[in-house]
């Protein structure tokens, strides 16, 4: 497949993979990677939903994607396109490199009957225009555990936490994931092999730091839920000042998720717990004692795409009854522009083409931005990025597509 500037589109061949991922660890600065880290990525690489741009012999451009299932609010879980390892030759900038590559990918999804794509973007500016919009945040926090205590809710005595190598109870920390995925929209429903990218634990990426460390919880006889984490020792004039740093943590119930913070902020010599990549509304924030000595930071996390508008908002429901017809644009994928007319509750839910008149116009972006719950139709309006057509259809549908928890992607990809 031609692009529009000479250079060619073709998909990935598993001999090509090397020279292909050398590309891309090149366009995110040239690093040093793990033989682990190479050889598990090329276990997970789908060579049929992975793409490269060629100028003769001259690989200019990487990108692909994963086959997942990401939960809706509802609890349905929807095949999702995760678009990863976009890169462009800096020799190749403004070429159409980008948007052939874009353009196939959305299009093989919807061949594959993926209602959605989601993504974590690299430089926020690239993808709006693709018509993804950021749909989650995530909490990332630096807390002082010397002067930040906890309370602890009923039945946190009666979790037990032990260690574990990580490989020794990687079945039963999946099991606790798993069980999770349909309680929060925007978490991926792991495919097999996926398990393992949470061990990768190469030294030249620690910082310093401990290898990967991690505990289980268990209570009533089987494990609730699991920590991963890392550990820095460090000393200052008064002592030890040692950092933990959470990679992972989930749990079942809201004792385990005590238990398991009450761990975390006890380690010996430890000062400071650093806290990345959690959901906006994580329980820790309800059971500290100062929360400004917490350090709490929000940033964009995931990025959604409705491949197929129609099929995307019949997958999920809506908190309270919504009949509205919205007046869509989207130049990137044409099969989506026109008017739908979505109507739903909290039992389900379906979304037509319609020759109605519109009730709200908006592009393709903003839905993705609100699909999952996480953004209101009435924030993005205020922003002059949704317009009500019709008195009062803003706030039915701003609520409808509310989500009772925060959404999150709890990893990348």
């Amino acid at each position: 497949m031609g692009t529009d500037h000479g250079t060619e589109l073709k998909t990935l061949r598993p001999e090509e993979f090397d020279r292909w991922w050398d590309h891309l660890i090149r366009a995110f600065g040239g690093g040093t990677t793990s033989t682990e880290e190479r050889e598990l990525d090329r276990s997970l690489t789908e060579f049929d939903r992975s793409l490269a741009v060629w100028d003769g012999d001259t690989l200019v451009g990487t990108s692909g994607a994963f086959s997942f299932r990401m939960t809706v609010p509802g609890g349905a879980v929807v095949p999702t396109a995760g678009v990863t390892m976009v890169s462009v030759a800096a020799t190749h900038r403004r070429r159409g490199v980008l948007t052939s590559m874009m353009r196939r990918l959305l299009e093989d999804a919807r061949a594959k009957g993926e209602p959605l794509a989601a993504l974590f973007a690299s430089e926020p500016a690239i993808y709006g225009r693709f018509g993804y919009g950021a749909a989650t945040l995530q909490l990332d926090a630096e807390i002082d555990t010397g002067r930040v205590t906890l309370a602890l809710p009923a039945g946190t005595d009666e979790v037990r936490v032990r260690y574990a190598p990580p490989a020794d109870v990687l079945a039963e920390c999946e099991a606790v994931y798993a069980a999770l995925v349909p309680r929060r929209p925007g978490m991926l429903a792991r495919q097999p092999g996926w398990e393992r990218a949470a061990l990768v634990d190469p030294e030249s990426e620690r910082e310093g730091a401990s290898a990967l460390q991690c505990v289980v919880a268990e209570r009533d006889g089987g494990v609730t839920g699991y920590a991963r984490f890392r550990t820095k020792m460090g000393w200052g004039p008064s002592g030890h000042d040692g950092t933990v740093t959470v990679e992972d943590l989930a749990a079942l119930d809201p004792a385990t998720e005590a238990a398991l913070w009450r761990f975390l902020f006890g380690i010996d010599l430890m000062t400071t717990l650093k806290v990345r990549g959690r959901p906006v509304d994580d329980a820790w924030q309800h059971l500290v004692s100062d929360i400004r000595r917490c350090l709490p930071q929000l940033r964009d996390a995931g990025y959604v795409r409705l491949v197929d508008v129609g099929a995307a908002l019949s997958a999920r429901t809506y908190l309270t009854p919504v009949d509205v017809v919205f007046e869509v644009e989207d130049a990137f994928c044409p099969w989506n522009a026109g008017r739908w007319r979505l109507t739903g509750d909290a039992k389900g839910a379906s979304c037509e083409r319609t020759a109605d008149a519109a009730d709200l116009a908006l592009t393709v972006r903003e839905l993705g931005a609100a699909y999952l719950g996480g953004v209101s139709l009435l924030s993005l309006a205020a922003a002059g990025r949704v317009r009500e057509l019709r008195p009062g259809a803003l706030t039915e549908a701003s609520v409808g597509f509310g989500s009772a928890v925060a959404p999150w992607l709890p990893h990348g990809f």
